[in-house]
């Protein structure tokens, strides 16, 4: 899971927790699914418990 200090800044460009460090990655995953998210009038929400996983749950309006 992610720590809860590093929580409120993961959707930020080239943002990495301090364990995500040391491995791959640019940090920019999440950035571009919350800009996919938010050009689709979706809603993107992450709840994370340390020790336990991360889920993100992108939720998209219902077309007419």
């Amino acid at each position: 899971g992610i720590s809860s200090e590093d929580l409120p800044r993961v959707f930020e460009r080239f943002y990495r927790g301090e364990t995500a460090r040391a491995t791959e990655g640019a940090g920019l995953g999440l950035a571009i699914a919350r800009w996919i998210a938010d050009m689709h009038g979706a809603r993107i929400d992450i709840r994370s418990e340390p020790g336990q996983g991360t889920r993100v749950e992108v939720s998209f309006p219902a077309s007419v």
